[in-house]
């Protein structure tokens, strides 16, 4: 527990850099895009607001997540991971459908001016920074298994290509292309509430017990392998924020003793964590003269 107490601790590391970075990049983009007239680096900057405020209750969910459990929870609080991912997707989605009416009544409307082409300076900046920023995270994510901080991070690339595409819509609006500026603000508002919708399906998919039946199909081979175990007729597993858990139903030998059966859990056990960092798997053994009988249950 005390190792997966500090890959949460590692995640938050990710979220606190996120934070600091996005506060910078969304003050400069909304201010200099205000002051140089470009509607897409101001959209692009506000698009950067829901992040600090995604990559705040992450880190808020990180925190949560890694408390002990208590008598109110006894598995622990780690779904708060998840609940954060969910509570940032509808933060995103909302920001990202204002952006979106704001910028196509302004098109709409005419409402549009030519914006100067140092706001794309601040585009590229950006776009840069945010890119390093991505694979930091993504590192680090895929380092601790942590399902927010991988949320985050898919936002960061999507924040870089959608401030280097911001950059080009602003050098081709000071050019005469005055349109595309606010065009490109219409962009960003979808991609926000695109990245919104990803975020949301993940989430409520791991809040909702799914779990991916190519990884089962993985640990029931694994499992199989193990001497003894003559069949695997249930198996199943849901995620508590970024820890695995493991149900599953093995058929021995009827005449096995007690502890040879124990001995088999422990084995299962220690593969699945050992292999796939399966931090609790819950092994129940039946008499392999009960396979007629599962059968029967799975038809």
């Amino acid at each position: 527990m005390d190792y997966q107490v500090k890959r949460v601790r590692s995640a938050e590391k990710g979220a606190r850099i996120s934070i600091a970075v996005y506060i910078v990049l969304a003050v400069s983009k909304i201010v200099v895009g205000f002051l140089l007239q470009s509607s897409s680096l101001s959209a692009d900057g506000f698009n950067n607001f829901t992040d600090v405020v995604s990559s705040v209750t992450v880190l808020i969910g990180l925190k949560t997540a890694r408390k002990p459990a208590d008598h109110n929870h006894p598995y622990g609080h780690w779904k708060a991971e998840p609940i954060a991912s969910l509570i940032t997707s509808f933060v995103m989605l909302f920001v990202g459908f204002q952006v979106f009416l704001t910028s196509l009544t302004r098109l709409i409307s005419g409402d549009i001016v030519q914006p100067s082409q140092s706001a794309a300076i601040v585009a590229v900046t950006g776009a840069i920074v945010l890119f390093f920023l991505y694979r930091y995270n993504l590192k680090l994510a895929t380092k601790v298994n942590s399902s927010g901080l991988k949320a985050v991070s898919k936002d960061n690339l999507a924040d870089s290509l959608t401030s280097l595409a911001t950059a080009v819509a602003i050098l081709a609006a000071s050019l005469g292309w005055i349109w595309l500026d606010s065009l490109m603000a219409i962009i960003v508002s979808l991609i926000i509430l695109k990245t919104g919708l990803d975020v949301f399906k993940e989430s409520t998919f791991s809040l909702s017990d799914g779990f991916k039946t190519k990884k089962l199909a993985v640990y029931e081979e694994a499992i199989q392998t193990i001497p003894d175990v003559k069949a695997v007729p249930s198996i199943k597993a849901r995620m508590y924020g970024a820890n695995t858990y493991v149900d599953v139903t093995i058929l021995v030998d009827g005449q096995m003793t007690v502890q040879e059966g124990h001995d088999i859990t422990e084995r299962i056990e220690r593969k699945l964590y050992d292999e796939f960092d399966v931090l609790y798997t819950d092994v129940h053994v039946e008499p392999d003269n009960l396979k007629e009988q599962f059968n029967t249950q799975q038809m």
